[in-house]
């Protein structure tokens, strides 16, 4: 797939590279996610972004028409993605669900950010279910069948 990834930090650079071991075609900017920016993301299937990214209306807007299907959050909080128009627009959101962050150290943290982001990047490229990451309108059992992790 695809992906460019907003808002990296020089610390996430390895993780996501670990992470991701080449399956991915990720491009890595340290720029947010604005409509500055939004025309990296032409040609891409996915955008990598973080809670400091703003995806509002506009920029989600964006990137529909640059073709993007994905967005994936580096973090648990959705709140800085304007989701209903994602949902207009048929993108789909995943973020890092909460219990896959059960870490001790920084390090390892970062890791498991990484490990979560490119896993919701593999199951989309799969068309599967995300479960617990999918940030959706709960409709995707027409399109999925219900697993445990993921009944609506």
């Amino acid at each position: 797939m695809r992906v460019v990834a907003y808002s990296i930090k020089s610390f996430e650079k390895e993780p996501l590279a670990i992470a991701n071991h080449k399956k991915h075609d990720i491009t890595l900017i340290s720029n947010s996610l604005s409509p500055d920016t939004v025309s990296y993301a032409a040609g891409k299937e996915a955008v990598i972004v973080f809670t400091d990214d703003v995806v509002s209306e506009a920029v989600i807007n964006s990137l529909a028409d640059l073709g993007v299907k994905y967005i994936a959050t580096r973090s648990t909080s959705t709140q800085h993605i304007h989701q209903e128009t994602a949902a207009l627009r048929n993108i789909k959101i995943a973020n890092v669900p909460a219990v896959s962050l059960m870490a001790d150290t920084t390090d390892e943290l970062s890791l498991a950010l990484a490990r979560e982001t490119i896993l919701n990047l593999d199951k989309w490229q799969q068309n599967r279910c995300l479960g617990s990451a999918c940030v959706c309108s709960k409709a995707c059992d027409q399109i999925h069948p219900k697993t445990p992790d993921h009944e609506h």
